[in-house]
């Protein structure tokens, strides 16, 4: 008599945003305080971008989110990044995080995400590590540092993985959105290259221009 195999359901994924989808970038922001955030989210937020993740190498970021949540009313998601630890996790989730972003695949962290039906985007670069993030509930993988392989990494791992959703992270510029995109990336990460010097005084007129061409490209992309 032969034995009908039986199989495990997979952890069920949160899927990314109708925000995230539609807009295919994400501002990532690293300041010296969180008020730094404020005018740099408030001009992010009036020129399409529409996703926009703050990092905990800010102190008081988790405490100042649920100030700028109020702010964005809606009109934009906010997540929070650089998340290492599940108390990180719980501590952002409970303070209103839209999403969790890490910059390593730590399953204890994908699976507290995954129960609390919060979107996240753990980090790695090889194929094992971005796999093993996928199967554990990741809602996409994080490539990162994405400027270490480029583009046609996408393409590459999307061969053996066709189902997997990724981000890239932590090098792309604004000419680089097209390609990542069409390799199949959900979106791209921006930081320097989006936010500049705003976060340190810098010009916030500037700051609109970058925002505004970072949009229209990848909706020129679509």
């Amino acid at each position: 008599m032969t034995e009908t195999p039986t199989t495990t359901a997979g952890p069920t994924r949160a899927t990314p945003s109708t925000l995230l989808r539609e807009s295919r970038v994400i501002a990532v922001l690293r300041a010296n305080e969180p008020r730094d955030y404020d005018a740099v989210v408030d001009v992010l937020v009036e020129n399409g971008v529409r996703s926009i993740e703050l990092t905990l190498t800010t102190p008081g970021t988790i405490e100042h989110l649920p100030s700028l949540l109020a702010r964005v009313a809606g009109a934009a998601e906010i997540g929070i990044g650089t998340v290492t630890s599940t108390g990180q996790a719980a501590r952002a989730i409970d303070a209103g995080a839209q999403y969790l972003v890490t910059p390593i695949v730590r399953e204890d962290v994908i699976a507290a995400a995954v129960a609390a039906g919060v979107p996240v985007f753990p980090g790695g670069l090889t194929p094992g590590e971005l796999f093993s993030a996928w199967e554990a509930g990741a809602t996409a993988v994080k490539v990162f540092p994405a400027e270490t392989v480029g583009p046609q990494f996408g393409g590459h791992l999307r061969g053996p993985f066709p189902d997997i959703q990724f981000v890239p992270s932590g090098g792309v510029g604004l000419a680089d959105i097209p390609a990542w995109l069409k390799a199949g990336a959900l979106a791209v990460s921006l930081g320097g290259p989006l936010v500049g010097d705003a976060l340190k005084g810098g010009s916030l007129d500037a700051l609109a221009r970058r925002a505004q061409e970072a949009v229209a490209i990848a909706g020129s992309a679509r």
